[in-house]
Order: C-alpha cells, then sequence, then structure tokens
C-alpha cells in the first residue's frame, strides 16, 4: 500500500525530516507518527488527573473534611 501526501505542507515537513535523518519519506512519516503516538499514550486524560488531584484533597481534608474560620467563610462569600 502507497501512502500519497497530497498536502504541500506536509510534504514539505516530511520531505525535511527525511533529511535531516537521511531516510526516506516513509521513513521519516512512521518515526514521526511513532513518537507522536507514544507522546499521546504517555499522556494521563484530564480525568484522571483530575480524579487524583480530589483522592488527595479528600485524603487531606479527613473523614469529615476540616473546619472553616469565620474569617475563611467571610472571604468565601465576600465580593472581590
Amino acid at each position: 500500500m502507497t501512502l500519497q501526501i497530497r498536502d504541500e505542507r506536509a510534504r514539505e515537513l516530511a520531505e525535511t525530516l527525511a533529511q535531516k535523518r537521511n531516510i526516506s519519506m516513509t521513513a521519516a512519516v512512521i518515526q514521526a507518527l511513532e513518537e507522536e503516538l507514544r507522546r499521546e499514550n504517555a499522556t494521563v486524560p484530564l480525568s484522571k488527573r483530575a480524579a487524583a488531584i480530589a483522592r488527595d484533597l479528600k485524603a487531606q481534608a479527613g473523614p469529615k473534611g476540616r473546619s472553616l474560620s469565620k474569617q475563611e467563610v467571610d472571604d468565601l462569600w465576600s465580593q472581590p
């Protein structure tokens, strides 16, 4: 199966990478896509990062949370 790159910018990028690495355009495209997939797979989804933060905050707060001082309550409800 052949890969046809019709977009001029994509072709230029593939050619530039191929020349810099002294490889074929096909190899350049494969390497670039493999690297991008590695990076994509290494990232943690936002939902999982948020869940981890929530777990940490819950652990710090304890089973009943913590008490707020009157000043903290006032700060939460006051206008900036």
